[in-house]
């Protein structure tokens, strides 16, 4: 059986939960459209995390992997096109805040995925859940994250899919929260099981 390798990421900025967190943790050992679930949950912070992935690609040597990020504000699950070899935003959960630093000296200006996220949103769609394609994974940890994946599939496995996806809060987050739009956790999770499965 194939192997996908599954990331969330920890709590940051003022939203005390995450749900990409919960969600990987419980899809672990997973079996899901001929994929064995691997999760990891990472750091948000720019030093750690993109290292830290790729220490995980590299231990676990999966057929795919799929990241996961909270996009509090957003009312849709959105697949993500592309990344940009940028790190600006607010400050990290170390305290970092970069200011137009290139993720990776000399690297790409940007990478697409080479996910199916047309079938993905169509089949989320067809499932009854909101979904788009999004075409900025901002410049912060989520980007940061897709960026170092895809440049290592890029550079050394070009057989392996990798591609991110951005999630709404959570209601438990958005009662923590009070300001940003909610989904179900189970609607959440359901969306993402949706994603996997059109893999192959």
């Amino acid at each position: 059986m194939k192997t996908l390798l599954l990331t969330g990421f920890e709590p940051f900025l003022n939203f005390p939960v995450n749900p990409t967190a919960r969600i990987v943790e419980e899809l672990h050992g997973k079996e899901i459209g001929g994929y064995r679930i691997h999760s990891e949950v990472l750091p948000v912070d720019f030093s750690v995390s993109g290292n830290r992935v790729i220490s995980h690609i590299e231990a676990v040597k999966p057929d795919a992997v799929l990241s996961l990020g909270l996009s509090g504000g957003r009312f849709k699950i959105t697949p993500e096109r592309i990344a940009i070899n940028v790190n600006d935003g607010a400050k990290d959960n170390s305290g970092h805040a970069p200011v137009d630093e290139p993720i990776i000296d000399e690297g790409a200006d940007g990478y697409f995925t080479n996910m199916p996220i047309r079938k993905m949103v169509d089949a989320l769609k067809d499932a009854g859940l909101p979904a788009e394609i999004s075409n900025t994974a901002g410049a912060y940890l989520c980007n940061h994250v897709m960026y170092r994946v895809l440049h290592f599939v890029n550079q050394q496995r070009p057989d392996m899919q990798a591609g991110f996806i951005h999630i709404p809060a959570s209601h438990e987050l958005a009662v923590e929260h009070g300001r940003v739009p909610s989904w179900s956790h189970e609607d959440l999770k359901r969306a993402i099981v949706t994603c996997i499965e059109q893999l192959g």
